[in-house]
Formats: structure tokens, C-alpha cells, sequence
């Protein structure tokens, strides 16, 4: 059974940080491309970073350059998310998903921004940031 399990969410102060963690089951994690996304209240999904197999690349949207590191473990399955000076706008509830394979060569490999590239999602895991 393919499936990613988020975990690390919480409540915390502005300022401090959380780490999450996305752990890959039922599939070869290094293969494929992870992105995190995240949906805060009354606001649709987006994207928040993602990182290539191998970690060939990453991205991250404005918002949290500078602030969030995204990083993977391939021998242990799983990809981070280190969240930094976090900021009242960064709550919402974060998921981790695959990139979807497309049958372009490799293309699974790489990020996309589209959510709609991605197949394989977690449950989420609720982070909330205020004084």
C-alpha cells in the first residue's frame, strides 16, 4: 500500500520553530520528487517547497525562502521540513505527496507546483502558529 504519514505539527509561538516529518511507505522513496503543501483556514492548498530525487533541487515560495528547509532521508524513508521563525501566516494544516509518474522520462523525479502532479498524499498534520 503506497502511503506517506506526516507528523511534527503543533502549536507554537511565533518565532520558534517545528520540524516536520513525512514518512514514505509501499514505494521506493528516493525515486520520486516530494513536495509539501499546506492549507491554511478559508484558504485553498498551496505549495510550500518540494525536493528532487536525490535531492537534485529544491524550491520554496516566497513566503518561507529563507525560513524553511526542506531535506530527505532516503534510508529512513522520509523527508523534512524544517520550519523556522515561524510566523502566524504559516498555519494551516501540512501534507507531504509524491510527484505523480507521467510516463515523460524522469519526470517523477523533479517538482512541480501543481498539486494536481502529485498522486500519493498523506493525512496532514495541523500546524498552528500564535502568541
Amino acid at each position: 500500500q503506497l502511503q506517506l504519514v506526516e507528523s511534527g505539527g503543533g502549536l507554537e509561538q511565533p518565532g520558534r520553530s517545528l520540524t516536520l516529518s513525512c514518512v514514505a511507505s509501499g514505494f521506493t522513496l528516493r525515486m520520486f520528487g516530494i513536495g509539501w503543501f499546506r492549507q491554511g483556514p478559508g484558504k485553498e492548498r498551496e505549495g510550500v517547497s518540494c525536493i528532487a530525487s536525490a535531492g537534485l533541487s529544491d524550491t520554496y515560495i516566497d513566503s518561507v525562502k529563507g525560513r524553511f528547509t526542506i531535506s530527505r532521508d532516503d534510508a529512513k524513508n522520509t523527508v523534512y521540513l524544517q520550519m523556522n521563525n515561524l510566523e502566524p501566516e504559516d498555519t494551516g494544516t501540512y501534507y507531504c505527496a509524491r510527484r505523480r509518474a507521467t510516463g515523460v522520462y524522469n519526470e517523477h523525479r523533479f517538482c512541480a507546483s501543481d498539486p494536481g502532479m502529485y498522486d500519493v498524499w498523506g493525512q496532514g498534520t495541523l500546524v498552528t502558529v500564535k502568541a
